[in-house]
């Protein structure tokens, strides 16, 4: 009874359209009223949650993140993609592609990929003659790649999350691989529809266009090597290095690309508090709630369902696989990376899988289910972006959908695409 109460006040308050966070902590208060609890638990359990120092970068890497948008390191990324693949057929997908994976390198934010990107590469797509659906459809799947290259935050998220410190420098380190496949996977996608569907071809600028743009674009991607050098070298903690990126950040908008002013600096601040106070807020809210379902034993619950139905580890990861996809429909990645990690994460370990390979499935799992309907919050971005319909956007998304199953297939049973960079250092 306890358990059927606690989700369905959980799904009645989705349905009725409450904001996730208020979803969540409403389930737990219910929850705990019935199983009488004090209610002050609740509180208390949300403040504990966001009480961990590793998570004080999710700030300071948000605000990093809006000042290189700002900075205009987004537009210079697409000029180095665009002088390297324009002049294919259907280049310009390629090119938001490999724009989406740079900016990824130094922003580790879907949301902000495909704000930043979409921007620039979806009024310059429909320019050169591009369907507005195509462009947005490889826009908001290219952010997902901003998921598995390093720094992102959703990875600090899932190492406070795991109750076993998996370390963060580890899983930034094996994020890379299987992010720079899944991209690669993309832009081959993005290259194969631009030749069915006949779109434009670019032409090349020239070696000396492209090595300006490169040497331009050098600056802002300093950044990721700035963040994983100091990291890797033991110089600074992960935290430490997110403080560093925004001290680095400012200081290239402001001196070297001369784009950022006091003004874009306190509207990146602003703008970076109201984000990164939603995100402490749903972290804080799962918490609760998370609490709430260990009470009632559902991790150990589904963990023995698991078992029962099978022992066989590629069936296991295909039942969790499943299970987050579905997850991932309703419920947006932060919230979900703290409630599920301490059921799945177990499950998984009994089976044999790394916690650090582990973390690697669930960034792309989730990460789908940011462009998937209904509460794909990154679709959301790419239709305001583009100014495109939900449904027209979704009805030609499917083979930029099937790339992406395709790598997570890939990045769930090699395990060693994700473990061989944490391995090798």
């Amino acid at each position: 009874m306890e358990i059927l109460v606690l989700f369905a006040v959980l799904f009645v308050l989705l349905a009725l359209g409450v904001p996730v966070a208020y979803s969540l902590f409403g389930a737990a208060l219910a929850t705990f009223a019935l199983i009488d609890i004090p209610l002050v638990v609740a509180v208390q359990r949300m403040a504990a949650g966001i009480s961990v120092f590793t998570l004080m970068a999710i700030p300071f890497f948000i605000f990093a993140g809006d000042l290189m948008y700002r900075a205009g390191i987004a537009e210079r990324l697409v000029r180095v993609a665009d002088a390297a693949f324009g002049r294919m057929r259907g280049g310009l997908g390629v090119v938001d592609v490999g724009a989406s994976m740079m900016f990824g390198a130094v922003s580790g934010s879907a949301i902000a990929s495909a704000s930043a990107i979409g921007s620039t590469m979806v009024p310059l797509m429909e320019e050169k003659g591009y369907p507005k659906d195509y462009s947005v459809n490889v826009t908001v799947t290219a952010a997902i790649v901003g998921l598995l290259i390093p720094p992102s935050h959703n990875m600090i998220i899932y190492s406070a999350a795991s109750g076993i410190g998996v370390s963060i420098g580890d899983l930034f380190l094996a994020g890379i691989i299987p992010g720079v496949l899944t991209g690669t996977m993309l832009a081959l996608t993005a290259w194969l529809v631009g030749r069915r569907r006949d779109l434009p071809r670019g032409r090349f600028p020239g070696w000396r266009q492209f090595a300006r743009a490169a040497v331009y674009a050098i600056p802002g991607l300093m950044t990721a090597v700035i963040i994983m050098g100091g990291i890797l070298s033991g110089i600074f903690t992960p935290t430490e290095s997110s403080a560093i990126a925004v001290i680095y950040t400012a200081l290239i908008g402001t001196f070297v690309y001369r784009n950022l002013g006091w003004k874009g600096f306190t509207e990146a601040a602003a703008k970076s508090v109201r984000t990164a106070s939603m995100v402490l807020f749903i972290i804080a809210a799962a918490t609760a709630f998370g609490f709430a379902l260990a009470l009632l034993e559902v991790p150990a619950q589904l963990a023995a369902l698991i078992g029962l139905m099978t022992e066989n580890p590629i069936l296991t990861l295909l039942i969790i696989n499943l299970m987050l996809l579905g997850l991932g429909t309703f419920m947006d990645m932060a919230p979900l990376i703290v409630i599920t990690t301490p059921i799945f994460l177990p499950v998984a370990m009994d089976v044999g899988v790394d916690p650090v390979h582990f973390g690697i499935i669930m960034m792309i799992n989730l990460g789908i289910g940011l462009v998937t309907p209904p509460v794909g919050s990154v679709l959301f971005v790419g239709s305001a972006v583009g100014k495109i319909a939900l449904p027209e956007m979704i009805r030609t998304i499917w083979p930029f959908y099937l790339t992406l199953m395709a790598a997570l297939v890939l990045i769930t049973f090699i395990p060693a695409l994700s473990m061989w960079l944490p391995h090798a250092f």
